[in-house]
């Protein structure tokens, strides 16, 4: 695995130890609050070549409660899907599941075919500990997860967390593996609570959220190789892009695909930012639908070829800093592909990705 990190098109080749293919890593103990680092690399966690997919479940954890300013938006006007972003809000917490004792809880729901089987389920959670308030980074390990008609169950996490205090904001990153839990389970709304985030106002604003990431077998399905990553890198003014290839794919000519993507604080109505692919050593192609422009990516979405998620409580637009996003990149693979690299740019509004994940036919 390889990963480019790059500025002004000077670019410096990094390399990674290899992830085993075709598994997932062993399970992890949970990680310690002190095991967190500012930058985390990003490494494969799940591979498999199947017949199958990868579906997710998202939603996000605070949202506004009121505008700072006589110019901003209402903030039901926002939640609709209109122009704002969090530094212009009073942010508040998000809260659907009536238990006394949980101070925020979204819900989304996961689908997936008829007769798949769930091979690999990860839970990506995040946020800005300081707003109004600041909240305790040693909760940034633990949120609670309730399958579709169960109980809460704490889940930790099991690996390095980003966690990155800068420029007014306190933000983090963390994840588990679930696949035991989502594979009991199977489909349906799945409820996430106690995102460790923070609530108020502040000039860099507030944001949190949660994404439920799935790679599933199924006989029906076309045969394709499935790829989930991680880690937390900022892309910035400091360091305005970042590169990631993803390599030995082994997709057809004219093999579809598409591309997933977690973020967090990207803002609305910048367009300043952008996501671009490119296969081997083809052109780019800018990524781009009609939830995501070209030039806001990264615009606080939660979206799938360009149709914000169904099956979501509450079924938010603009989720004021939360990006789940899957993209149809089929057209990046017009002659095929062996390596896809995958970029993030911007010239403004800065972002951290947590989370990538893809589906791409595969070579019988």
């Amino acid at each position: 695995m390889r990963v480019y990190l790059g500025r002004g098109g000077r670019y410096a080749l990094c390399a990674l130890s290899a992830v085993a293919v075709a598994v997932a890593l062993p399970q992890s103990v949970a990680v310690p609050a002190e095991n967190e680092a500012s930058q985390v690399p990003f490494v494969e966690r799940y591979r498999a070549v199947q017949h199958g997919g990868i579906v997710r479940a998202a939603n996000a954890s605070v949202t506004c409660e009121s505008a700072v300013t006589k110019t901003s938006a209402s903030c039901a006007q926002v939640q609709k899907g209109g122009a704002g972003r969090n530094n212009n809000y009073e942010m508040t917490y998000v809260d659907v599941d009536k238990d006394p004792n949980t101070y925020n809880s979204s819900r989304a729901e996961l689908r997936l075919p008829k007769n798949a089987n769930v091979t690999y389920a990860r839970l990506y959670w995040g946020g800005n500990l300081l707003a109004g308030e600041q909240k305790p980074s040693k909760d940034n390990g633990r949120v609670l997860l309730a399958e579709p008609g169960g109980d809460y169950k704490e889940v930790r996490a099991d690996t390095t967390m980003g966690h990155r205090t800068a420029e007014g904001a306190d933000a983090y990153a963390a994840s588990a593996d679930v696949t035991e839990i989502v594979r009991y389970s199977g489909p349906g709304a799945f409820t996430v609570g106690q995102v460790n985030s923070a609530k108020g106002h502040s000039s860099p604003g507030t944001y949190g959220g949660w994404t439920l990431v799935v790679a599933y077998s199924d006989p029906s399905s076309p045969l394709r190789t499935l790829s989930v990553w991680d880690g937390f890198q900022t892309v910035n003014a400091d360091r305005p892009d970042y590169f990631l290839e993803l390599e030995e794919l082994n997709v057809p000519a004219k093999g579809k695909g598409s591309l997933g993507l977690v973020a967090y604080d990207g803002d609305r109505g910048l367009g300043s930012n952008a996501l671009g692919v490119a296969a081997d050593e083809g052109k780019p192609v800018m990524l781009r639908d009609t939830a995501n422009p070209a030039d806001d990516a990264m615009n606080s979405t939660i979206s799938t070829n360009g149709k914000t998620a169904a099956g979501r409580q509450p079924a938010h637009v603009n989720t004021l800093g939360y990006d789940s996003d899957v993209f149809d990149v089929t057209s990046a693979f017009k002659t095929g592909a062996e390596d896809l690299t995958v970029g993030f740019g911007t010239n403004k509004d800065g972002y951290h990705l947590g989370a990538l994940f893809l589906q791409a036919d595969a070579r019988r």
